[in-house]
């Protein structure tokens, strides 16, 4: 990248009173890439996006999106985003075509707004008011309000919550659409699985800090963490952990031929996830993580 980035984020600081939401977060995100936001409750995501949307104000710390301070930002600076928020339910006697169309109205050179519909799985509740929309229904709504104007970059919190596994990758279809056309997307999830599939960098935020960032497959030192090999011996399954499972497979091979039952597993994201934020806190009560009736 030769561009400047899309976000430069710099000793960033928020308190509720006693509570430190964010202590000192540093985070930078390049022009056209696609980057994950994870952490446990209380880690301070949503309260990070909110600033750099320029929906909440910071205590201290530099930060610039787009190139500009989103405390100061005017409009135009605005009509450059798109942004999905975790819950909306405005506009409720509103059609989904209506609240589509009328949305498109407000930016200049917006998309399309009949072909967002129908990339959004929306085109058979085009009349139907969005109040009678089921929740993973409105998620797609809202999902098509944050890309309508085609923003160059994109806030996504917790944009698949509600999809059914077929709407969610067809998603991620839509997304990594979104990037080759040039946009770049913050992304905050709880699917690891989506992090891995989407994201070009993921960073995990804990306390109010990034404790952890890279690529997917790399993110904690994944690649050289301890492998695990499986086989079954003559008295029952085996299991060995080593930094060298190659040659613990020839080792096998050379008594057994072919290993019966032999896998060479390595750490999933989801095990590289919890080792980094393992002790967290797990309150449901906190808005940084859906509850159970949430993703549903």
């Amino acid at each position: 990248m030769t561009s400047a980035p899309a976000v430069e984020v710099s000793a960033l600081r928020k308190a509720y009173g006693e509570k430190r939401a964010v202590d000192g977060l540093d985070l930078v995100v390049d022009q056209g890439e696609i980057l994950a936001v994870l952490g446990p409750n209380g880690a301070g995501k949503t309260t990070t996006v909110e600033i750099l949307e320029g929906f909440r104000q910071r205590d201290s710390g530099e930060v610039r999106v787009l190139g500009q301070d989103p405390a100061t930002a005017g409009r135009a600076w605005r009509s450059r985003l798109g942004v999905v928020l975790q819950t909306t339910n405005d506009l409720a006697e509103a059609t989904v075509g209506e609240v589509v169309h009328h949305f498109a109205q407000y930016y200049p050179g917006a998309r399309d707004a009949d072909e967002v519909i129908d990339a959004v799985g929306l085109r058979e509740k085009v009349g139907t008011r969005t109040r009678q929309l089921s929740g993973g229904q409105r998620r797609r709504l809202d999902v098509a309000l944050g890309i309508v104007g085609r923003p160059e970059l994109v806030f996504l919190d917790e944009p698949t919550t509600g999809f059914d596994p077929e709407a969610r990758r067809s998603f991620w279809d839509l997304i990594t659409g979104l990037r080759e056309d040039g946009a770049t997307i913050l992304l905050t999830t709880h699917y690891l699985e989506e992090a891995e599939h989407l994201a070009d960098r993921v960073v995990v935020v804990n306390a109010g800090k990034v404790v952890a960032q890279g690529a997917p497959a790399d993110l904690g030192g994944r690649t050289a963490r301890q492998a695990l090999v499986r086989w079954t011996a003559a008295d029952g399954p085996r299991e060995v952990r080593t930094d060298a499972p190659t040659a613990v497979v020839r080792e096998l091979a050379d008594t057994y031929g072919e290993v019966p039952g032999l896998q060479v597993l390595r750490p999933t994201l989801e095990d590289v996830y919890l080792s980094l934020i393992e002790g967290s806190s797990t309150d449901p009560a906190d808005r940084d993580l859906p509850t159970t009736e949430d993703v549903r």
